[in-house]
């Protein structure tokens, strides 16, 4: 199988001509660029238009001999809730003829798959190959889900920690990203499963194993499941971001009452002596060492005892 970068017309018309199948991998072609490939190719006008238009939902739309199947890839970033391009849409054109895959931008996994291929001497089927685009471009949401395995377990730590509003915005940040991550995974996992024989049994693809595809679907079950444990973590980081936030709020709380209860015998004996300081100076108080022994001591004693009884309680030190 040849491997093709751009649109070579000569070279595209000579392999189509010999029945000779090959891989043309496209990134940003200009919409020109497309509706001339449609004509050399004779891909479908209906499938041209989608891919002029991108945005599409994973589907597979089968035109006679040809196919338009639009998959979505995973991007990877660090950190992954702040990641700009999450995921990456491709079109891909299936025939006995050809394979195309057309994105707008580049895709490590895809670049990484056309050096791997062209370094092997190997012979496959056509099928083979065809599962081999489809299953890298599946595949790199693990990568990504691995990535955010590792974000969600230090998200835990730091909102155990002491929760902030920076945990409270990654959280939600997570959510986002695992909502749009689902929404792209989904239809494809459906896709497989309803229509898993129609791309093995284009007319003209040579035939092969139809486990290749079963496998596919066997990964994006796994995605799911992850992507639905991962959501289901975040959930739970939210509800620990709450219960931590509140159990603070109840430690200050109690701090503050406990400072308050201390206050309050030294607010009677301070008011005490106050109203009745005449009476007190004249016939108990003579002398500065009688005033700081009954006046000062009977409010450190009063203190003092307070806490010895909040910390026998235990409503103060450690838990």
């Amino acid at each position: 199988m040849e491997i093709l970068t751009n649109i070579d017309e000569p070279a595209l018309t000579d392999h189509c001509a010999r029945k000779e199948f090959f891989w043309l991998d496209l990134i940003g072609p200009s919409d020109d660029d497309v509706q001339r490939l449609g004509k050399i190719l004779g891909l479908h006008p209906l499938a041209v238009e989608d891919t002029l238009a991108f945005g599409q939902r994973p589907k597979l739309d089968v035109y006679d001999d040809q196919a338009l199947l639009v998959l979505q890839g995973g991007t990877e970033a660090d950190p992954e809730e702040d990641n700009p391009h999450p995921l990456e849409e491709i079109h891909c054109y299936i025939s006995g003829d050809f394979v195309v895959t057309i994105r707008r931008n580049e895709f490590e996994d895809l670049s990484r798959l056309r050096t791997q291929l062209k370094a092997s001497s190997t012979t496959h089927s056509e099928q083979y190959y065809v599962y081999r685009i489809i299953d890298t471009i599946v595949d790199t949401f693990f990568p990504v889900l691995a990535g955010l395995d590792d974000e969600i377990n230090d998200l835990e730590d730091a909102i155990v920690a002491r929760p902030s509003k920076a945990e409270l915005v990654k959280i939600f940040g997570l959510k986002r990203l695992l909502l749009k991550m689902r929404k792209a995974v989904t239809p494809m996992r459906d896709l497989f499963a309803r229509e898993i024989e129609t791309i093995a049994d284009l007319a003209g693809l040579d035939k092969d194993s139809h486990d290749y595809f079963r496998d596919v679907y066997d990964h994006l079950i796994r995605i799911t499941d992850l992507l639905d444990t991962y959501h289901d973590l975040v959930s739970g980081c939210t509800d620990l971001y709450m219960s931590n936030v509140a159990n603070r709020q109840g430690e200050v709380g109690k701090q503050l009452t406990v400072v308050a209860s201390v206050f309050l015998p030294l607010s009677f004996l301070t008011g005490f002596f106050g109203m009745n300081f005449d009476w007190i100076a004249g016939n108990l108080l003579h002398g500065a060492a009688t005033f700081f022994i009954f006046g000062l001591g009977t409010m450190v004693l009063s203190a003092v005892a307070m806490w010895a009884w909040f910390k026998h309680k235990g409503w103060i030190g450690e838990d």
